[in-house]
């Protein structure tokens, strides 16, 4: 079965093939992390097959908010394949999920939400990514996101509402340290 809109993937920032690709093994649930190992393509006469991530960065592990970790588990109960070798995230009639067969699911997910503007799947790796950014060092992001160099990771970069307070907050803590104030 594909993933519910309320079983769908953690917050991760994971491409759809990273996450189609995901196996039972892969879910550490007493780390509350995902292990991306593989990435899943298609080729043009719709065969699927699993292969190495886009750069050699893409094999990394995940971390997912703990607080996640009751709908992960209820998600792997009722909707992942059987097995250690079995796919997180299956198509609609149980097999491996392709992005044809997940795009109905997806506009379905979105009305449920109410969302009207045209939102792509993508979208929720950005949005994850630039959440994750907010505190990250370039390093941290890059690592998380599977990325080899700073370019991509950069664009993940741009403030965040709030940020600059927070950074400016932080900055005026270390004066306050340097010159010896008490409540710093």
């Amino acid at each position: 079965m594909c993933p519910r809109p309320e079983t769908a993937p953690p917050p991760t920032g994971l491409r759809f093939g990273e996450l189609a690709s995901l196996r039972r093994r892969d879910v550490d649930t007493a780390n509350a992390a995902l292990m991306v190992r593989r990435s899943q393509a298609e080729t043009q006469t719709g065969a699927l097959f699993d292969k190495a991530p886009k750069p050699d960065a893409g094999v990394r592990p995940v971390a997912f908010p703990t607080e996640l970790l009751p709908d992960v588990e209820r998600h792997l109960a009722d909707f992942a394949g059987a097995g250690r070798d079995g796919h997180v995230f299956l198509g609609p009639q149980g097999g491996r999920l392709r992005r044809s067969n997940f795009r109905e699911d997806w506009l379905k997910a979105l009305r449920k939400a109410k969302i009207t503007t045209d939102v792509h799947f993508h979208d929720l790796r950005h949005t994850g990514n630039t959440l994750a950014a907010s505190g990250a060092s370039l390093r941290e992001l890059m690592t998380r996101m599977g990325h080899s160099t700073p370019r991509a990771a950069l664009i993940y970069q741009h403030m965040v509402n709030g940020r600059d307070r927070e950074i400016a907050d932080r900055l005026g803590s270390m004066i306050r340290k340097t010159r010896g104030d008490a409540d710093a």
